[in-house]
């Protein structure tokens, strides 16, 4: 049985991509009978406000709303000095210095009360979390507000948090997506499951429907996570290349190059595990090896952002947040609604 009260007619989830995913793209999806996302982690509750308008003005179908939950990061000056002296000569290649200093440039929903009141006024039909879960009255907020939630879990812990925490679906994150993962604590150790192990593991251990995601590009890889007992299949990487999306030309043609065949987990952009494309940024990896402490997750994001800024302005691009799935070198550009449409028709190829 798909997700009760979203009245989806196909069990398909656009995933949510902060920075990537639009409004547009969004509307698209839902109108196209699956679940639109966008994700207001990288923006204020204004900025929240206006994206959530627009995809009210395009759909009147139910969307989610995603946020981020991680820990408010203690800010360490000298952590941060070493990291901008590390990453100085790449800044000096592009004629460019390095910030005098770094910045937390997201604030964490756990802090964000006015996101919070807004989701509680503009009341999407969902609201998932992601690195976490917020406080036991946010959650109690939200649900009263009679708001389904969504959170990400990448491991059977995890997911039991989110079963006792009251939420009413777990996204089970395999180590195959693209983007962040979603554990709670990146400094813990990561067992990397798989998305169909993982998936089978929640089925089997918990009450919660569960949503698979990583690495599921065509319908055969969503109707094979239905038949493991997923009740919907949640992509992310295969609607980066439609025209709704933000990402940029480079991002786009990256998609289609030999850097989608070698997708990397790092945590170099952005101070958090997250797979990309494989670039010049993930390519520091080799050299980052015992010469600094990358700063915790967003504040060395402020580095990954002026970096890949004072590279694209002298034409370069492979500095760039380019988050895929290791389901990339299945990318097809076509549009969101063209999109859903193939999925549904290779689903039922595939025997569903």
């Amino acid at each position: 049985m798909m997700l009760a009260g979203l009245n989806l007619d196909v069990p398909i989830i656009q995933a949510p991509m902060a920075g990537v995913s639009t409004p547009v793209l969004a509307a698209s999806v839902c109108n196209a009978g699956a679940l639109g996302s966008i994700g207001v982690g990288a923006t204020d509750a204004d900025g929240a406000r206006a994206m959530i308008d627009e995809l009210k003005g395009l759909t009147d179908r139910p969307f989610n709303v995603n946020v981020f939950t991680h820990n408010t990061p203690t800010p360490d000056q000298e952590r941060e000095a070493a990291w901008l002296d590390f990453l100085a000569p790449r800044f000096r290649e592009f004629g460019a210095t390095p910030p005098a200093s770094l910045r937390t440039i997201y604030q964490s929903f756990n802090s964000d009360k006015d996101m919070l009141r807004l989701l509680l006024e503009m009341r999407p039909a969902v609201v998932s979390f992601h690195f976490g879960l917020p406080d036991q009255d946010v959650i109690a907020a939200l649900k009263q507000a009679g708001i389904m939630l969504f959170a990400t879990a990448t491991s059977l812990a995890e997911a039991q948090l989110i079963e006792r925490a009251g939420i009413d679906a777990i996204v089970a994150q395999g180590i195959e997506a693209g983007g962040h993962r979603g554990m709670f604590d990146p400094a813990a150790p990561d067992d990397g499951l798989g998305t169909f192990a993982l998936v089978r593991l929640l089925v089997r251990h918990c009450k919660l429907p569960v949503i698979a995601a990583g690495g599921i590009m065509d319908g055969a890889g969503i109707a094979a996570a239905l038949k493991l007992g997923a009740v919907a299949a949640q992509l992310g990487t295969a609607f980066v290349s439609c025209p709704e999306s933000a990402a940029d030309d480079a991002y786009r043609a990256a998609l289609t190059g030999e850097g989608a065949h070698h997708t990397r987990l790092t945590s170099l952009i952005s101070g958090r595990p997250a797979r990309a494309l494989a670039n010049r940024f993930t390519a520091l990896a080799d050299s980052a090896q015992g010469q600094a402490a990358v700063p915790d997750y967003p504040i060395a994001y402020d580095a990954g952002k002026a970096l890949h800024a004072a590279a694209k302005a002298k034409g370069e691009f492979g500095f760039g947040a380019q988050w895929a799935g290791q389901g990339a070198p299945l990318s097809r550009a076509m549009t969101a609604a063209e999109l859903v449409k193939t999925l549904v028709k290779e689903m039922k190829q595939a025997g569903l």
